[in-house]
């Protein structure tokens, strides 16, 4: 394993475990949205999605632009929608298959 890299994945999982940051990147890979409607859509106080939006982007999981004064923000998709991918994959192969995550209902 390269030398920092535990630090580097504690960090960057730290970043994504987070349920208001997780529903913030399931809705925009949906698409762009401005930060009022992102707040509305998953049912979030526009200040927690705004702090939680910050994080997200310092570490280059959404990024963001302004039009006017509405702040728009976008998925990294090259990034994000890999990771849902894998998860993805992994909870068919492995967590259904044997029936003993503790995260399932």
């Amino acid at each position: 394993m390269k030398r920092g890299l535990s630090e580097i994945c504690y960090g960057f999982f730290s970043t994504l475990a987070n349920p208001t940051r997780l529903a913030i990147l399931e809705k925009l890979s949906e698409g762009e949205m401005n930060v009022t409607g992102l707040a509305s859509e998953i049912g979030q106080e526009q200040s927690m999605v705004s702090h939680n939006l910050k994080i997200l982007e310092q570490c280059s999981f959404v990024f963001s632009k302004r039009r006017g004064k509405e702040k728009f923000v976008s998925l990294n998709g090259d990034t994000v929608n890999s990771i849902f991918g894998i998860v993805e994959e992994h909870e068919d192969k492995y967590c259904k298959a044997a029936g003993n995550c503790p995260y399932r209902d």
